[in-house]
């Protein structure tokens, strides 16, 4: 990576060796287990599911690390997940795999042609996928052009997912990371499906990327 140093490399290095991700995905599980979690508005996106259509759960990077444990239930739909090829991605690949989420990696930087063509193929035949709309590196808040088109080649309903958690620690990273603090109230919210009509062009695509994020802005947590 550039600019890192020996010392560094070898702690990312380690971080992604199976044993550490394992032992991650292990102390992620036991920990979420400790807050008071409420789900809300789930059931119309999995009858639609039920129903034969086509799902892509979306969500803030800020807020995904909430979604680990509960988004394991999903694992029999067998979803995938579009991560970065960054080291930092090889991590959290590691961890959706032993949730049982399928990962394409690549993104709008990198490999980001044919990580779409992937994905858009597997939501079509597992009818269900993620994707966090202002990652892997931002601006936060602001939805990029991937999830749409994703949605549109799938023919998928997009349904927000919000996490809720009125006591947290946010990092001081560009997007303030959100992690809930031990024996919190945690909400996972999801908004009503959102089906947006065909776009062949530019500014279609950018119109339907700001009305997205008007419906999402709200739920995106700001820290003091």
């Amino acid at each position: 990576m550039k600019g890192s140093t020996p010392v560094s490399q070898g702690i990312s290095r380690l971080l992604t060796t199976r044993l550490c991700i394992r032992l991650l995905y292990h102390l992620t599980g036991a920990y979420s287990r400790t807050w008071r979690l409420r789900v809300e508005n789930e059931q119309p996106w999995l009858d639609h599911l039920a129903g034969g259509g086509r799902v892509l759960l979306c969500a803030w990077h800020q807020q995904f690390f909430g979604f680990i444990r509960h988004f394991r239930r999903y694992r029999h739909h067998h979803p995938r997940l579009m991560i970065s090829q960054s080291r930092d991605g090889e991590l959290i690949a590691g961890v959706a795999a032993l949730t049982g989420w399928g990962v394409v990696r690549g993104s709008s930087s990198r490999d980001g042609r044919r990580a779409l063509e992937e994905m858009v193929a597997h939501l079509k035949a597992s009818q269900l996928a993620a994707h966090v709309v202002d990652g892997p590196r931002g601006p936060a808040g602001v939805v990029k052009s991937g999830v749409i088109r994703l949605a549109q080649g799938a023919g998928a309903s997009i349904v927000p997912a919000y996490l809720e958690a009125p006591q947290a620690w946010h990092a001081r990273s560009w997007d303030r990371f959100c992690v809930p603090k031990p024996f919190s109230r945690v909400t996972i919210r999801f908004g009503d499906p959102l089906t947006l009509p065909p776009a062949t062009d530019r500014p279609t695509v950018e119109a339907q990327q700001q009305r997205l994020e008007a419906v999402m802005r709200p739920g995106l947590q700001q820290p003091a």
